[in-house]
């Protein structure tokens, strides 16, 4: 679809020097980070604002999006946490009646610097065979060697803390404080609907910042303990294993997912390693070695467990696998209440094959009351 008032150029350099021409959206400026796609079709308003994203530079996998515009009710968080955007096309143009205004005004007052008219078929294509790797969008810089220059100032992916960054910086309670169950929740950047899937199963929660130490989260005498998903590298974050560690070692029923996940691993010795591309999208098949059953899910990750050091493990059950490339997206401690997921089953945008994990999070509660 045409654009009216001749949008203005810009360009998208990766890491390796391949260089993309397209046109400017949002915000007109300079942003850059490392890129991700996203094989969704729909759901953009909630995978912007997952903070999960944060520090990166979005591919939406889907030739066309805005179609539906945006809804402040759409939201994961308090805020769009990408870097930046890039898209096939984005239309002004938007027909919902719930919707409040376009995705274009939305990603200008969030201050989202966009590209779009960008071969993102060629550009994926390109990510999955030359991996994750650092770019740069400027709809204001049109030096390639200026560019350049800049690219090179932003740090990789791994070996970043963000967490931190991105966490509540007080405690604070959800749900209903007459509730049967408690719940201390370690915000390493949860989504809004993972807390609602907890609150809805008859949970009072207490909602921690990230550097909270462990006895602060028993101090509120949970029921249960939850570790949330969260953005950056999960080896960069000593100070969350030594406190799931300490989680752990309470004998708490305990559950976590992507970041939280990649937590209860490390706190058992098992190492996390940079993945080629990573998993993002809403329709990533896993396999329940539980019940044998397969399930379409809801993915937002860069990192993984380290497989053998998973199958090896004397304390360890691998209890869910991807069926794309096998990677291990479930386990559980044998000898204590704990497990996690590397996919995100309160699925928001999703399927919601998965969220019967949260029916399993209250049954062990219960089961270890």
């Amino acid at each position: 679809m045409s654009q009216e008032n001749s949008p203005a150029q810009a360009l998208l350099l990766l890491e390796d020097g391949t260089l993309f021409r397209g046109k400017a959206y949002g915000k007109t400026g300079t942003t850059a980070g490392e890129i991700c796609f996203n094989t969704g079709m729909t759901g953009y308003q909630e995978v912007f604002t997952d903070p999960s994203y944060t520090g990166q530079m979005l591919i939406m996998n889907t030739c066309y999006i805005g179609n539906y515009g945006v809804n402040e009710a759409d939201v994961e968080s308090d805020s769009v946490k990408i870097r930046g955007l890039i898209c096939k096309n984005i239309t002004k143009r938007y027909s919902r009646m719930v919707a409040t205004g376009s995705l274009e005004d939305y990603l200008s007052a969030n201050n989202i610097v966009a590209i779009q008219d960008v071969d993102t078929r060629s550009l994926v294509q390109h990510i999955r065979q030359k991996g994750a790797m650092n770019c740069i969008i400027s709809s204001e810089i049109s030096d390639i060697d200026t560019l350049k220059a800049e690219l090179a100032k932003v740090p990789p992916m791994e070996g970043l803390e963000l967490s931190s960054q991105i966490s509540t910086t007080a405690p604070y309670y959800y749900g209903d404080k007459d509730a049967a169950l408690k719940i201390s929740v370690l915000d390493l950047g949860v989504k809004k609907n993972i807390l609602q899937c907890l609150a809805e199963r008859g949970t009072y929660l207490k909602v921690f910042p990230a550097k909270t130490p462990a006895q602060e989260l028993l101090d509120f005498q949970p029921d249960g303990i939850f570790i949330s998903n969260g953005p950056g590298d999960p080896a960069s974050m000593p100070y969350a294993i030594a406190t799931v560690k300490e989680l752990l070692a309470a004998n708490k029923p305990f559950f976590g997912i992507c970041l939280g996940h990649q937590l209860l691993a490390s706190a058992m010795g098992i190492p996390t390693f940079k993945m080629q591309h990573g998993h993002r999208g809403l329709n990533h098949p896993v396999k329940n070695l539980i019940t044998g059953r397969s399930e379409i899910t809801t993915q937002n990750h860069g990192f993984g467990i380290e497989p053998e050091a998973t199958r090896n493990h004397p304390d360890i059950e691998i209890t869910h696998l991807n069926l794309n490339d096998q990677s291990i997206e479930g386990i559980r401690i044998k000898n204590k209440p704990a497990f996690s997921v590397q996919y995100h089953p309160e699925s928001t945008p999703g399927p919601f094959d998965s969220r019967y994990l949260f029916d399993d999070f209250i049954a062990m509660i219960r089961q270890h009351q």
